[in-house]
């Protein structure tokens, strides 16, 4: 029997990466905090119900089969998303409560993190690999 790895297309993953880095700087020079909502709300809605409004879009745009592109692992989005969403709830409250400064530092934390995903580098990752690898150690 063969197993399936749950995978997203990479340009769907970066579609995602690139709305939270544009709405993150729109909220900046805008001033308008609900734009955060945007990438916010969509990856509360992935997380839950497995359906990720900015993604389907994108996913409409493809110009070939969703599985001819390079795939990004499902489990490693899905932990990355829940920081996204975290930082970006935060950040939106923060703002919301005139708490600049904690939005300021978690909307960077989120845009960087994901800029440097664009790059290349996968933050959440690294940090999902080291807590993958700390549980096994731990657990041998």
């Amino acid at each position: 029997m063969t197993e399936t790895i749950r995978s997203i297309p990479r340009p769907l993953v970066r579609v995602n990466q690139w709305t939270i880095v544009l709405s993150v700087i729109l909220t900046w020079t805008s001033g308008m905090v609900w734009i955060l909502l945007i990438p916010l709300i969509s990856g509360l809605l992935g997380l839950l119900f497995g359906y990720n409004p900015v993604m389907e879009l994108a996913k409409k745009m493809l110009r070939k089969e969703p599985n001819s592109y390079i795939p990004e692992d499902w489990e490693q989005q899905q932990f990355n998303q829940k920081i996204a969403v975290s930082c970006l709830f935060i950040a939106f409250v923060s703002f919301l409560l005139g708490w600049n400064a904690v939005g300021y530092i978690f909307s960077i934390m989120v845009a960087l993190a994901a800029s440097v995903a664009l790059l290349g580098f996968c933050i959440g990752c690294f940090m999902h690999y080291q807590w993958k690898q700390y549980t096994y150690r731990r657990a041998n």
